[in-house]
């Protein structure tokens, strides 16, 4: 898996490429991607799950995990663009009723409202 990082305004995007496996996660790339931005200040992310065709109980916890360190630094963290199977996922662990997920990624980024990053 990959991660490239762009921002969008205030908002930090982090797309994704690849399957969030055990297999494809063993250097714990998110959640380190995640700590550093936090570490800078930058406290609105926005996961874009677009090129992300599987995830498994690993990348789950991952999402979890980099959900968790967000909030306890007062931010926020956002999901774009599920793929059918990730939603599926994401729906019958029920968090979806916990992360916000978009499909557009204007109204991702402006759901972060005017929060200072």
């Amino acid at each position: 898996m990959t991660i490239d990082e762009r921002a969008s305004g205030s908002v930090m995007v982090l797309d994704l490429d690849g399957r969030m496996t055990i297999e494809a996660l063993s250097d714990m790339l998110l959640t380190a991607k995640v700590r550093r931005l936090l570490q800078e200040g930058r406290k609105q992310i926005l996961l874009n799950l677009e090129n992300v065709p599987y995830l498994d109980t690993t990348g789950i916890c991952n999402i979890v995990e980099a959900y968790v360190m967000t909030r306890r630094q007062e931010g926020s963290l956002k999901l774009l663009h599920l793929t059918a199977r990730v939603r599926k996922v994401l729906a019958v662990t029920q968090l979806l009723t916990i992360l916000d997920a978009y499909e557009s990624e204007t109204d991702a980024v402006a759901s972060f409202g005017s929060a200072v990053s």
